[in-house]
């Protein structure tokens, strides 16, 4: 499903992200794990055309997107859902689903699918987002992303600042999805366990550089959470 391979980028001169080269597949999750300052968040922007590459390439369905501007991207089916959830406060819940919808002809109605997958948006549909907790943002932003039925989806750290209950239902959707063996999901994490709960396959990252990578059930065995210490 992506494909990215020896991928550089540069912040004046500090070498960001340095060869990355991996893949994600449909039907499985691979999640990418580092602290903090590894470059993991530039690499997710670089994938969605919000930053130039510097050298490398990435393909999407195999055929490559590596100067495509990102609304190409998310209308060819890949789906983001960013860091810090990146909501519209004060649009309704209803509203922020439609702005995921964007790239869709006007008239596309919110997939009730969503809706079924998180009871709590449909309950709150008429509130402002900004109104909601920061578990149930980050359920809208889930939704939001899964509005335009994306055949990859991009998911940037979406355990942080989130209640354990919400974290399990998450999980559960996580895994539904890639269950459903038509979308792949590209899974950004510091929190270790979850990460692992989910993993088909696995990167860690220090650097700017995949330092570690195996099968999920392997994370234990390879030493992945000695790599996360600080």
């Amino acid at each position: 499903m992506l494909t990215v391979d020896h991928l550089n980028q540069f912040y004046g001169g500090s070498h960001i992200l340095r060869d990355l080269t991996f893949t994600v597949p449909p039907g499985q999750v691979t999640a990418l794990l580092g602290r903090n300052g590894v470059g993991k968040s530039t690499l997710m922007r670089c994938l969605m055309g919000l930053v130039p590459v510097r050298a490398g390439t990435i393909h999407f369905q195999g055929q490559e997107i590596t100067t495509a501007p990102s609304h190409l991207r998310v209308r060819g089916g890949m789906g983001y859902v960013p860091q810090g959830r990146e909501i519209f406060p004060r649009l309704t819940v209803e509203e922020n689903l439609l702005m995921g919808l964007a790239s869709r002809p006007a008239s596309t109605p919110i997939p009730q699918k969503i809706y079924e997958t998180f009871p709590v948006l449909w309950e709150m549909r008429r509130r402002r987002g900004g109104d909601l907790s920061g578990g149930q943002q980050q359920q809208l932003a889930i939704g939001r992303a899964l509005a335009a039925r994306p055949r990859l989806l991009i998911l940037d750290e979406p355990t942080e600042g989130i209640q354990p209950s919400i974290i399990k239902e998450i999980e559960k959707v996580i895994r539904a999805l890639a269950d459903g063996g038509e979308m792949a999901i590209l899974l950004v994490e510091q929190y270790y366990d979850f990460a692992r709960s989910l993993a088909d396959h696995y990167l860690v990252m220090e650097r700017g550089e995949v330092v570690l990578r195996g099968k999920g059930d392997q994370m234990d065995a390879d030493g992945a959470r000695q790599r996360l210490a600080v």
